[in-house]
């Protein structure tokens, strides 16, 4: 049956069509929606795990088991998995165990725009790229039978354009393969050094075979057409080039980016006059072009950053093509912010009125750092906030300790601030660390984490509870607050900060965007005691405007969170209870 398909819910039926029977993630745009897809399917364990290191090692344990697997995460997610990834290259699988990663050229929800090529070219596992959905399911299958036939994980690299499209695909049954029993082999999966030095080899030998089966696999396809000009490319770069150049284009097109074929590219350059490399970010392939000899044009007229189009390539290319309006010529600007109603604004504007150094995590609060807030300072990667004020503190001390906070979401704590914490406890910095739950994972979509007591399908799950976990890593000082409650959070932010010890404040209220949260009636603006001070300006809030010189709120954005109201020194902003 054909079916128009999302490329992330083309691989999860992919999945589902291979047989996949254990998968374990961690969220992070935009390969969030494999998982998401994947769990509708009940002949599939999925899970949300704490992060991506968990979650390829539980990849790793149900291949062992068995029973293939999968697991997927964003680009800078491969990163906190690549220990794993090294080692499991070496000890190879027993049932198929397949990885996505989606990289995110263009930085669209991303503090980074790696090419997680270079993972797959260090830790020498092969990589397949899908340029569109129906590739993204036929891929997914593939790559657990090549799992299988070299001993390896498989890497599957989507993009968000990719993984956000969609395009036709034809499904098929699930088929379960005879699942491979497992059997102790210490000298294969036990990765001490003795063992390790003679894995080493193995590896090497299947990147060689698998150089050989690059030269004429499905993957790797030639479209011969005017040889005037023959292209090189892959992934969402090949659709690019096919709208510019049309169907008459001559173009290789590699499905299997690592490791690369040698004698298929030579022979496709033997037969064109110019050669051209299209790939987004680093020039993977071009580099693999010269390194065999070739002549290319490649990063010499094309970007290294960015996300490609249509457009940049016809232009960077010399090639007409008719000009179309792209949407931010067309559409208002719209700055991203927090949300009306957001839990994590009050607690901004308190640290920023208290002019609070706040070095900050990734997540939807990272919108902290917009005007008029300007309340965050830093942000680098998952549970760098809690790490780096440790740091902050113990190279200034008492100069900084007063003043400087770190902030973090639940989720993000649980993926990587414990540790950080932990550092805290064990080292003694007079540190103060504010945990924003929120209730949800929020910024990816709201996925569940350890901290909710549900798992990705609603069902109830373990609850970690934060207080008891704080106390528990040697915290003594561990305070919750609501962050609508201006006057609390304040008090208590200043308390901590004088505090001589570390501390831990839990911001809690539930995301206001959640289903299950009843909102208050919304507020309005009394016109004659509004005098234009722009007070409630100052939160940056969605719902709240200045229109002849008075605020106005926007009642279907405004949740009646009331925090504008405890602003206004005028009584301006009343709910409705008031009115009456």
């Amino acid at each position: 049956m054909k079916q128009l398909m999302l490329g992330n819910k083309a691989l999860a039926r992919g999945l589902y069509e291979a047989g996949c029977s254990v998968v374990s993630s961690y969220p992070g745009t935009p390969s969030t929606e494999v998982t998401e897809e994947a769990a509708k399917y009940d002949e599939i364990y999925c899970e949300w795990a704490p992060n991506e290191k968990v979650a390829m090692e539980v990849a790793f344990g149900a291949s062992l088991a068995g029973k293939r697997s999968f697991c997927g995460m964003k680009h800078v997610g491969l990163n906190v998995a690549a220990d794993p990834l090294f080692t499991c290259s070496y000890t190879g699988v027993n049932a198929g165990m397949v990885i996505c990663v989606a990289d995110d050229a263009g930085m669209h929800s991303s503090q980074n725009e790696q090419d997680s090529r270079h993972h797959a070219i260090a830790s020498k596992i092969p990589m397949l790229e899908p340029s569109d959905s129906r590739e993204a399911c036929e891929f997914a299958k593939k790559a657990f039978e090549l799992s299988e036939e070299f001993d390896t994980p498989v890497i599957i690299k989507m993009c968000t354009r990719v993984a956000h499209s969609q395009s036709i695909v034809e499904t098929a049954e699930r088929n379960v393969p005879d699942a491979p029993h497992y059997e102790k082999n210490i000298a294969k999966y036990v990765m001490m050094p003795g063992n390790a030095i003679r894995r080493h080899p193995v590896v090497e030998e299947r990147m060689r075979k698998l150089t050989e089966y690059a030269e004429n696999c499905e993957f790797n396809r030639v479209e011969m057409g005017d040889t005037k000009l023959g292209i090189i490319t892959s992934s969402t770069s090949y659709q690019y080039v096919k709208e510019v150049f049309g169907e008459n284009a001559c173009i290789l097109k590699l499905g299997l980016i690592h490791p690369l074929p040698e004698k298929l590219i030579l022979d496709f350059a033997s037969k064109v006059e110019k050669l051209v490399i299209v790939e987004e970010l680093d020039p993977v392939i071009e580099t693999h072009c010269k390194a065999l000899g070739l002549t290319v044009t490649g990063k010499d007229a094309l970007p290294l950053e960015g996300e490609y189009s249509q457009n940049l390539i016809a232009e960077k290319l010399g090639v007409f093509v008719p000009k179309y309006k792209s949407l931010d010529e067309t559409l208002p600007n719209r700055p991203p912010v927090m949300c009306a109603g957001c839990p994590h604004r009050g607690l901004f504007y308190i640290l920023s009125k208290n002019k609070c150094t706040v070095l900050g995590d990734i997540g939807c609060y990272t919108l902290g750092a917009v005007a008029p807030l300007n309340a965050m300072e830093m942000t680098l990667c998952m549970g760098a906030s809690i790490s780096s004020i440790h740091g902050f503190n113990k190279a200034l001390g008492e100069e900084s300790e007063k003043k400087t906070v770190a902030v973090i979401g639940d989720s993000t704590f649980m993926h990587s601030g414990m540790t950080g914490l932990a550092n805290i406890a064990y080292n003694q910095s007079n540190s103060t660390v504010i945990i924003l739950d929120n209730s949800i994972t929020g910024m990816t979509g709201h996925q569940q984490n350890p901290t909710t007591g549900l798992n990705i399908k609603g069902d109830p799950a373990g609850k970690i509870d934060l207080e008891s976990l704080c106390r528990s890593m040697g915290f003594e000082r561990v305070t919750v607050v609501d962050p609508y409650d201006l006057v609390e959070c304040d008090r208590v932010i200043k308390e901590e900060l004088a505090a001589q010890a570390p501390s831990v404040i839990i911001s809690r209220r539930p995301c206001a965007l959640l289903k299950y949260v009843k909102h208050n009636a919304p507020l309005f603006v009394k016109e004659e005691k509004c005098v234009g001070c722009k007070s409630c300006m100052r939160l940056g809030c969605p719902a709240i405007s200045m229109k002849d010189g008075k605020a106005v709120v926007d009642g279907t954005q405004c949740v009646g969170c009331k925090v504008c109201e405890q602003l206004c020194k005028f009584d301006a902003l009343q709910s409705e209870e008031v009115q009456e």
